[in-house]
């Protein structure tokens, strides 16, 4: 040991030491700030990965909303008769869909994402955060050509969009938030067990059917309504409802509800994820 001190010192080599934070709250923003590029280059290779080897290509993007609009109509729509709020019942379902469906697919990759990395986690030292925010962050290209699809809609049944369209991206980053909140939990506790890739499908199904997606929020009783409105994606969606569709602006406390459980559930989440990653390349 000493030897090897007195030829660093001889020949001038640099000596790195890499550690984990010694405070537990540390996020290490300095650090995550200098490898920002490792970050945009992970979200590409998502981008050209994705599709690769498919036929149909992007266009999954374009097929699976348009499919599950045509089956939502049919089935809630025409035969359950429920209610649109007054709009034609593919164009509200669509509006909901949008932004689930964004949420949905984010919660996933990011949950995964430490996992399916682990031939990277387990080599090169890198800010672990950039795996989960990577898995959100990619879904955005999905959502905007989706997005396009929808206006495509909006004009076919003939409903003008307004100003408030311009408050959508807002949603949107409420919807990222939202979902990188929850995956950073449970990207963290599914490298331990992995009950987590089995448990998620069945809570992002179960998840669906709690949130205002193919039925309005007026049909949930008022007495019911403040324990709902706990769901962050509740004031999402009605959110994009009303920026696209032109609809009753959501309610204040609705969007304060939601928003304040995202921001704990993320502030947690930060610190949880921090703590357990530097166990992550021994466990996984």
């Amino acid at each position: 040991m000493v030897e090897s001190a007195e030829l660093r010192a001889e020949t001038n080599i640099p000596f790195i030491r890499i550690e984990p934070p010694r405070s537990w709250m540390s996020l290490g923003l300095r650090e995550l700030w200098e490898c920002r590029e490792l970050l945009y280059f992970l979200v590409w290779r998502d981008l050209t990965v994705r599709y690769k080897q498919s036929i149909i290509g992007i266009g999954w993007v374009v097929i699976q909303p348009l499919v599950t609009i045509i089956v939502f109509s049919v089935i809630f729509g025409y035969f359950a008769k429920i209610p649109s709020d007054g709009l034609p019942y593919p164009v509200f379902a669509y509006a909901g869909i949008l932004p689930w469906t964004y949420f949905a697919t984010a919660l996933n990759r990011c949950i995964h994402s430490v996992v399916a990395d682990s031939h990277i986690l387990t080599k090169v030292y890198f800010p672990r955060l950039f795996l989960p925010l990577a898995g959100t962050l990619s879904g955005l290209v999905d959502f905007a050509i989706a997005f396009v699809l929808l206006l495509g809609v909006l004009v076919w049944f003939g409903i003008p969009l307004t100003w408030y369209v311009l408050i959508a991206p807002f949603f949107l980053s409420f919807a990222l938030l939202a979902a990188l909140a929850v995956g950073l939990w449970l990207s963290a506790i599914n490298v331990r067990y992995r009950d987590v890739t089995y448990a998620v499908p069945f809570l992002v199904q179960t998840w669906m059917f709690c949130s205002p997606v193919v039925y309005p929020l007026s049909i949930i009783p008022e007495q019911y309504r403040w324990l709902y409105n706990l769901n962050p994606m509740v004031g999402v969606i009605e959110g994009f409802r009303w920026a696209l569709l032109g609809k009753a602006s959501p309610d204040s406390s609705v969007m304060a509800v939601s928003a304040a459980v995202v921001l704990v559930i993320l502030a947690g989440g930060l610190v949880f994820f921090k703590n357990m990653e530097r166990n992550f390349a021994d466990v996984v």
